[in-house]
């Protein structure tokens, strides 16, 4: 019998696979290694950055050619929002202390007037009954007898 054999595809491009990876891999890893690849990167990097600074520059420049805020324009004015708020809720708590101080200076005006009230009232009763004890001690009580009417 004779052995037959078939081709098959997956173990070829397995195996393709693999010997490219390895080839890649060590060729990548020689890049990096090398000081040219960072200067290149150090480069590639600076242009980008340069890039992106000509655009906001550009862009902040329209806006203001068509007077739509720039984002820091917004956030300080978020940030002036937050800080108006703050002393808006700080007043809140001032109004609402005046008030609750008013009540208890309003409730104490009211004590202090009804005390001196019935300060006033105590003192005719005070009066009254002082009258009455040097009166009494003044005219002496009669006999039972004369007190009676026959």
């Amino acid at each position: 019998m004779s052995k037959q054999t078939t081709l098959d595809p997956f173990a070829l491009w397995k195996s393709m696979y693999e010997q490219t990876e390895s080839n890649l891999s060590d060729a990548i890893h020689e890049t990096l290694k090398k000081e040219e690849y960072a200067e290149y990167l150090g480069h590639l990097q600076s242009g980008y950055l340069q890039y992106q600074q000509f655009i906001q520059s550009a862009t902040d420049a329209y806006l203001k050619q068509i007077n739509v805020p720039t984002r820091e324009e917004i956030s300080s004015v978020a940030s002036l929002i937050i800080n108006v708020e703050e002393k808006v809720e700080n007043l809140d708590e001032k109004i609402e202390d005046e008030i609750l101080n008013q009540n208890v200076s309003s409730e104490i005006t009211k004590l202090k007037a009804s005390i001196t009230r019935l300060d006033k009232k105590m003192s005719q009763i005070l009066k009254i009954l002082t009258n009455e004890e040097e009166q009494a001690t003044q005219d002496p009580p009669s006999s039972e007898q004369d007190q009676k009417p026959e």
